[in-house]
């Protein structure tokens, strides 16, 4: 596809597209046009965004088949299900991009370093899927991950809260156990992919902490006691343990922040500080 030569312009032309592999193909194209970023542009919501294939069928959660480990479909439905994840992810990426003007030039380049680093999550997932002789769309998938991107689409504070910060946070924490049981049934292919998986999604919250915490200095806003406004404003999931807590700290969550949410969630006290299971814990750079 012609990408236009500005890059908000061309990730709203890459998220339109619905052929997945265009898709992953107009991203990698993105970072030939990084350096012209209309910041102030104010651009149309086209209609029939995000461009998405017609399979899989997108059904409610509930509806979808039970996910193991034990045996190769069940493994294929599971790596399907964190396929669809990223590519939905891929579309959220360039959503940010194309959607919020007025922001420093460096969001717009973080959030194209998360685009391409998802469409190298979905390549590695489809890649092995493939091996398996499953093609992305043959399991049926649900789309909450894209609904709160829609929800929040009226303000890039909300988004920044609600996406990378609660939903994409949760694979943090839901990361490691997958990853355990597919080692554990012998899958050590998709185990090292997983780590893959965890080792960025870890940067990607990153930046969704780093621009929350610049919006809510730029507007006068206590970080912490706006999460749970807008939490509540656009009802967001109460999240539940175990949590990933040495690797929510190298996204760059606050000790308050954490004591927040396992209190909320009810799990018990905060585990102290200890030496990362991380090689280098990230704090997400100032504004």
């Amino acid at each position: 596809m012609m990408l236009p030569t500005e890059l908000r312009h061309a990730a709203l032309a890459a998220l339109a597209e619905p052929d997945p592999v265009a898709k992953c193909e107009a991203v990698r194209g993105l970072r030939a046009i990084a350096a012209h970023i209309d910041t102030a542009a104010v651009l149309a919501e086209p209609a029939g965004i995000p461009g998405r294939p017609v399979r899989p069928d997108l059904v409610d959660p509930h509806q979808l088949s039970t996910r193991g480990v034990h045996t190769p479909e069940r493994r294929a439905i599971l790596l399907h299900a964190l396929a669809h994840i990223e590519f939905n992810a891929i579309n959220l990426a360039l959503d940010a991009i194309w959607r919020f003007a007025d922001m420093p030039a460096d969001y717009y380049t973080d959030w194209l370093k998360v685009a391409e680093e998802e469409v190298f999550h979905y390549g590695l997932l489809t890649a092995y899927l493939s091996d398996m002789g499953i093609a992305y769309g043959d399991f049926p998938a649900h789309d909450g991950l894209w609904r709160m991107t829609a929800r929040t689409c009226g303000d890039v504070l909300a988004r920044m809260a609600l996406v990378p910060r609660t939903l994409e946070a949760r694979g943090l924490d839901a990361s490691p156990p997958i990853r355990a049981k597919l080692a554990q049934a012998g899958d050590l292919r998709a185990a090292e992919i997983l780590d893959v998986v965890l080792r960025d999604e870890i940067g990607h919250v990153a930046i969704g902490n780093r621009w929350y915490r610049y919006l809510c200095a730029q507007r006068g806003l206590d970080p912490l006691a706006e999460y749970e406004v807008l939490a509540l404003r656009y009802e967001a999931p109460i999240l539940r343990g175990p949590f990933n807590v040495p690797a929510r700290r190298a996204a760059g969550f606050t000790e308050e922040e954490l004591a927040a949410l396992v209190k909320r969630a009810g799990t018990g006290p905060l585990p102290p500080r200890a030496p990362s299971a991380f090689a280098a814990e990230v704090s997400p750079p100032g504004p």
